[in-house]
């Protein structure tokens, strides 16, 4: 498996945050977010191949019982399940961030499934040949219905990156398409890389999610580290 970084940290995102984690970060995306803010495992993927078994071997050595699978794009990746089953059997907790895009039968104890509005869709002069083959891959209801109703996920959230007031409406718009979402499982995260942009957004979206009931998510590691890797 490619492997861009592992390295312990506080979960910035969703319902865990503040939780002391190891972060197995895979190389390779389906998608190209014009805002991506791991281009290493995206745009450009670097990495190493890694064993399943040296992979396990650094994630029980941090003796942190929260494991986080992100990337990139995890679900990409054929040894997945195997990885996923090593680690549930040492008794870890695994969190699978994904843009849901593609499907795995996997065990989750928490699926972050991150549906991707079209404010991520790169623009024509930045990489051409992705602005379509994104934007066409970006959303896929089938998939996005499997991680709703799947047995093997113990508990979900939905996370939007908001970048204008006007995402809102799109947001519904899948939500629409999704079933038995509770309103407490959808998280509207700021997009931005800096301090000021997220805490600018935040008090917007917030308003959002007073109305709606929705969760308003913070980038906690952002605040505490800067916008830099292994964080």
């Amino acid at each position: 498996m490619k492997i861009a970084e592992i390295f312990t940290s506080i979960q910035g995102e969703g319902k865990l945050t503040g939780v002391p984690s190891i972060f197995v970060r895979t190389s390779g995306c389906n998608l190209r977010c014009a805002w991506c803010d791991t281009p290493y495992a995206s745009w450009h993927p670097e990495g190493d191949d890694m064993s399943i078994a040296d992979i396990v071997q650094q994630v029980r050595a941090s003796n942190l019982q929260h494991v986080v699978l992100t990337g990139g794009e995890p679900m990409i990746q054929p040894q997945l399940p195997e990885l996923i089953g090593k680690l549930k059997s040492y008794g870890h907790h695994i969190t699978v961030e994904t843009a849901g895009t593609l499907w795995q039968e996997v065990e989750m104890d928490l699926a972050s499934v991150s549906p991707k509005l079209a404010n991520s869709t790169p623009p024509v002069n930045s990489d051409s040949q992705w602005t379509q083959r994104h934007d066409s891959r970006r959303i896929n209801a089938d998939v996005l219905n499997r991680f709703a109703l799947s047995e093997q996920i113990i508990d979900r959230q939905w996370k939007f990156v908001v970048s204008h007031p006007q995402d809102l409406e799109e947001i519904e718009a899948i939500l629409a398409v999704i079933p038995s979402v509770a309103a407490g499982d959808v998280i509207l995260m700021p997009e931005g890389i800096s301090e000021a942009e997220l805490k600018a957004k935040a008090e917007w979206i917030a308003k959002i999610c007073q109305t709606k009931n929705f969760r308003l998510g913070t980038r906690l590691h952002i605040w505490l580290y800067g916008n830099r890797r292994g964080t």
